[in-house]
This record gives C-alpha cells, sequence and structure tokens, in this order.
C-alpha cells in the first residue's frame, strides 16, 4: 500500500511498526527501537517518500526575514540601554512579522 508523509504522521508507532516489520531496508534496521520520530523518517526513506515542505505564498518571505533580522538588532541594543518602551515595541513588530509569514504559508 502507497501512504503519504501525512497518512504515516498520523498512525501510532504499534502501526508504524507493522507497516516497517514487512519492508526488508536497511534504513528499517532495528525499527522495533526507534521512537516515532526516528521511525518515520526511516519509513520515509525506505518507501521513497518525500516530506512536503509548506510554501509561503502572496508575500515577499525573504524581505520579511530581513526586516525581523533588523528588528532582532534593535531589540538588542534596546535591551542593553534598559528602554523598556521601545523593547515593548520591536518585539510587537518581530511578532506581528513573523505572524505575517505564518499566516500566508499553505
Amino acid at each position: 500500500m502507497d501512504y503519504t508523509f501525512e497518512q504515516l504522521k498520523h498512525k501510532t508507532v504499534a502501526e508504524l511498526r507493522e507497516i516497517a516489520k514487512g519492508n526488508e531496508h536497511e534504513a528499517l534496521q532495528g525499527y522495533t527501537q526507534l521512537n516515532k520520530e526516528h521511525l518515520l523518517v526511516a519509513l520515509s526513506k525506505a518507501l521513497g517518500i518525500k516530506h512536503e515542505h509548506h510554501e509561503v505564498v502572496g508575500v515577499d518571505k525573504a524581505s520579511i526575514k530581513v526586516r525581523i533580522r533588523e528588528m532582532k538588532k534593535k531589540r538588542d541594543e534596546a535591551l542593553a540601554a534598559h528602554d523598556s518602551a521601545q523593547l515593548k515595541t520591536v518585539r510587537r513588530t518581530i511578532h506581528r512579522l513573523k505572524r505575517q509569514i505564518h499566516k500566508a504559508t499553505v
């Protein structure tokens, strides 16, 4: 049976070990001792499943990341200067930028 990474991720460790039992791939050596995270990686490699990465759609992620790095520098300066008002503003801006990327992730 063909599985996707998402289907495997939602299975229990016992179910994953049952799937691994029928496969002789070298990545699955000692599958009974693997925890779920490592078993998922090994099964994916053995079954030839590629993990699907999320994509950011509708915003320029690179420019937002540059702004976040700039804000982190300002945050460090505010921490050194003990300027709590500036620190709060910068932290909220960083949070807002990160949320913007998160909301655009598909």
